[in-house]
């Protein structure tokens, strides 16, 4: 594996652990705000944090650069970053709805963590249909991630509610979302592309708001912390990490990467007081599994052992 791999699959690990704690945050940040108020404001963090990113790291070097054209986004990124906030913007508002549609007595972020990773199924089915051809490697990854993940999150058997519907119809935008990235990323600067989708998904999710919800400044600032976190880190940085990670990893890869958010969220609901049956554990240790096994490629491993 090259480092550029490396790098990318490290980028996508750390995006999985942020989001998998986001979980948590978000759940909590329900008690107090509705879902487009919540995801709204997030997503402006989002891009709020990032302008001083954009404005150090995307200057010209050269002491007579035109630094004003080099900060400032191209159509293409324009374009990218408004196309990759629709879908953001969809997937996003139908995972917190189906979030917030949970009962108290149900596992919200486990059961919300395992739905939304099944876009490790739904990602490579897509991609068949664009003529990707996936190894035998990453479907074994697959097989084994979703067996673990069902072990880690649905320990009462599987019904579909209707939090659930909301949020599997937000694995399926995830799916879009993320081979929307894998098109643009390696065209543009992933920063400013970045930054382009959260402003474009939180100004849909302020309409949205304004439209079906009645929030109170009081309620906001009640919500402060988990929108803060969900707005810095899980939205600035993690998607961030995605746009960057997704550059140099295959598309399918990628989401079994960051399919590990449902490991992380069962691993923080746990720092919160929920604590991981033996079943549990067996889904963690599973899912862990499939993203090694999903590196690796047999084809090179069985022409070594054939010599």
């Amino acid at each position: 594996m090259n480092v550029k791999k490396i790098r990318g699959s490290i980028f996508l690990l750390v995006a999985s652990i942020i989001w998998g704690a986001a979980f948590v945050a978000q759940d909590t940040g329900m008690d107090y705000v509705g879902a487009f108020t919540f995801n709204g404001i997030r997503m402006l963090i989002g891009a709020v944090v990032l302008i001083p990113v954009i404005l150090i790291f995307c200057k010209k070097t050269e002491p007579y650069g035109n630094k004003k054209a080099d900060i400032m986004p191209t159509k293409t990124e324009w374009f990218a970053g408004a196309l990759c906030g629709v879908v953001l913007f969809l997937s996003s508002s139908l995972q917190q709805i189906g979030i917030s549609l949970y009962s108290d007595s149900e596992a919200a972020a486990g059961k919300a963590g395992f739905i939304t990773a099944l876009y490790i199924v739904i990602v490579p089915v897509l991609g068949l249909f664009a003529r990707k051809k996936v190894s035998y490697s990453v479907w074994v990854g697959i097989a084994l991630a979703v067996f673990g993940m069902y072990m880690l999150c649905i320990t009462s058997g599987l019904s579909l509610s209707a939090p659930d519907i909301f949020v599997l119809l937000c694995a399926v935008a995830f799916s879009f979302h993320i081979l929307t990235v894998d098109k643009f990323a390696p065209l543009v600067n992933g920063i400013k592309l970045s930054a382009i989708q959260f402003m474009v998904c939180g100004l849909l999710s302020l309409i949205c708001m304004f439209i079906f919800e009645a929030p109170k400044l009081s309620e906001i600032l009640s919500a402060a912390v988990p929108i803060l976190y969900a707005g810095v880190l899980s939205s600035g940085v993690a998607y961030t990490f995605q746009i960057l990670g997704q550059k140099d990893t295959d598309p399918t890869v990628a989401s079994i990467l960051m399919s590990l958010e449902s490991v992380f969220a069962a691993i923080t609901g746990a720092m919160f007081g929920e604590r991981l049956s033996a079943r549990e554990l067996i889904g963690c240790i599973l899912v862990f599994a499939a993203v090694i096994i999903s590196q690796l490629d047999f084809g090179i491993i069985f022409k070594r052992n054939a010599s």
